[in-house]
């Protein structure tokens, strides 16, 4: 299984278009930007599974050769997965609509539902090549496959880590919104956990990441505050559904338990210190063992 981090920070970027905060104004300098959460995972590297698809999808898919098409409207991108329903992670497909042929989007039924009705994504599209919505059961192994039928080679399952609904949402029954994702390879045996929201490392995560080859894990905040630290008026990391990093009931205290082989923090925002390469809080996270996730990160299990 290769996996390439497309984007690493989240919703927003950095820099974010309206952030002057010590990260966002260091990348406006440096040229360090990072594009919006999304990831590529491929059994074969010839049939490419998009994990999220941000508004930054199209720079991203033109930054990895893998990713190219091969002739003319001949994309590898063999299906999409969505693990919530928030703008910063289904944009992305609108910007996909010159498929020449439906698109299978897998996502948990409270996703789909958004998408077909409050999010009308799915309606717009079908004026399209459109896109062939598929549910994600919860907890129960799916194996994927295209549009056409045809496995690639790679197994699912998920488990809810959240039924807080979107923000935009306002008429959305109690169903799962958040889901994390266990990805197999059927040929090597292979194991990737996919968890880029997370409000707690509960019974569900351990599950969910236990002993797997490589767990890429919520790192938006780092401290529960941090934006109300920073100036923003907002929430705290918790109610918007994000364990902060660091603290002592932190996730960088929890992760090492789970017995993931690497871990690595992903959706990254751009107010969180461990972005600043000279940070104390960067220095914590990588004496655990702990990857910073960057855009174009690539793995192989």
């Amino acid at each position: 299984m290769r996996i390439i981090i497309l984007g690493s920070s989240a919703g927003g970027g950095v820099p974010q278009w309206n952030c002057g905060c010590r990260n966002c104004v260091e990348a406006r300098q440096d040229g360090r930007s990072r594009t919006q959460s999304s990831v590529a995972v491929s059994a074969d590297g010839e049939r490419w599974v998009l994990l999220n698809v941000s508004p930054d999808l199209r720079t991203q898919l033109a930054a990895h050769r893998a990713l190219w098409p091969r002739g003319a409207r001949a994309t590898p991108v063999a299906a999409v997965i969505l693990t919530d329903g928030e703008i910063d992670h289904t944009l992305g497909l609108l910007l996909l609509r010159e498929s020449a042929a439906r698109l299978p989007v897998y996502a948990p039924a409270g996703v789909t539902a958004l998408l077909g009705h409050e999010w009308p994504v799915y309606r717009v599209l079908s004026a399209y090549a459109g896109v062939e919505p598929r549910t994600l059961p919860d907890a129960q192994p799916i194996a994927l496959a295209d549009v056409a039928g045809a496995p690639l080679g790679l197994c699912c399952s998920t488990v809810a880590v959240a039924r807080r609904p979107p923000r935009y949402a306002r008429t959305a029954p109690a169903q799962t919104f958040d889901v994390g994702l266990r990805m197999t390879d059927e040929r090597t045996g292979g194991t990737f956990a996919y968890v880029p929201t997370a409000s707690a490392v509960d019974d569900a995560v351990r599950r969910l990441a236990g002993g797997a080859d490589l767990l890429f894990f919520d790192g938006t905040f780092w401290s529960d505050t941090e934006l109300t630290a920073a100036g923003v008026d907002a929430p705290t990391a918790r109610d918007m559904g994000h364990l902060p990093v660091g603290g002592p009931e932190g996730s960088l205290r929890l992760l090492p338990r789970l017995g993931a082989k690497r871990v690595v923090l992903v959706h990254i925002n751009n107010t969180n210190p461990i972005l600043c390469r000279s940070s104390a809080e960067r220095a914590e996270v990588e004496a655990a063992g702990v990857v910073v996730g960057e855009d174009a990160l690539e793995f192989e299990l």
